[in-house]
């Protein structure tokens, strides 16, 4: 089959982005309005509903297909309502992106004296939410002939620091868990590990005069910080037919930053 740039294109396709609507500047919503552009019908889904309608009023004021819908995705039975929406709204379910998660709120905590509450409260939301989702959202993926499942992990899970990081990084072996148990059903599962980003978590966590900051400019190979919309090119492929040969890959999107010295 000859390339066509066509093949980025979600004509007709439903995607699903948690942790869409929680905040202005944020990457579920760059996410969103970037799925949207493409074509593709987006449920916008956030614990917070009414930050979740607001992205998907915006979405559909641009004349794409978007619904906003409430999801706590550590409660099985709030991610088949939100998968349920979906094929109510728009037929189905092609596209899964895992990205809500949390990270500001954890701070800078020594994993040497966390909490356990702490811990078991991250995994939940950051590991174990990601596969009820998935779990949620596969058997409707399976009814359209197959889909895409997209995790979000992080730059700070190479190596995994505190916390967050060993959520994230354990979010990288459900990805290839899924596609592995997946592949011959026509079913892709991805992660993207973004590096720095300028959204309003990620400037809450790593402010202007941060010394990591400082750190950053010193050792990545590019720029230290991406915006938000940087990370769609990524997600794009990971979701559209361009992008079908690839499963059980991170995409890291960090202006090298991987390449840590």
């Amino acid at each position: 089959m000859a390339f066509s740039i066509d093949q980025f294109r979600l004509d007709g396709k439903v995607a699903i982005v948690t942790g869409a609507g929680g905040r202005g500047n944020s990457i579920g919503r760059a996410y969103a309005f970037g799925l949207a552009k493409a074509g593709a019908a987006v449920v916008v889904a956030d614990i917070n509903e009414a930050g979740a309608k607001a992205v998907a009023d915006e979405i559909a004021a641009t004349g794409a297909k978007a619904i906003g819908v409430r999801v706590d995705i550590t409660d099985p039975a709030s991610a088949k309502e939100m998968v349920a929406a979906a094929k109510d709204e728009f037929g189905g379910v092609d596209i899964l992106v895992n990205n809500a998660a949390l990270m500001a709120e954890l701070g800078h905590q020594s994993i040497a004296d966390v909490p356990l509450e702490d811990w078991n409260r991250t995994l939940n939301v950051n590991l174990t939410g990601a596969l009820i989702c998935c779990q949620a959202a596969i058997p409707a993926m399976r009814e359209r002939g197959g889909g895409r499942i997209v995790n979000q992990t992080s730059g700070g899970a190479f190596p995994a620091i505190g916390i967050y990081g060993i959520g994230k990084l354990a979010l990288v072996g459900l990805t290839t868990t899924l596609a592995k148990a997946l592949g011959k059903e026509g079913i892709t599962a991805n992660a993207i590990a973004p590096g720095n980003v300028t959204s309003d978590a990620g400037k809450q966590l790593v402010p202007d005069d941060s010394p990591f900051l400082q750190f950053l400019k010193m050792t990545v190979a590019s720029r230290p910080q991406g915006e938000p919309d940087e990370l769609v090119g990524a997600l794009l492929l990971l979701c559209s037919e361009a992008g079908a040969w690839i499963t059980g890959q991170t995409l890291h999107i960090d202006g090298g930053w991987v390449l840590r010295p």
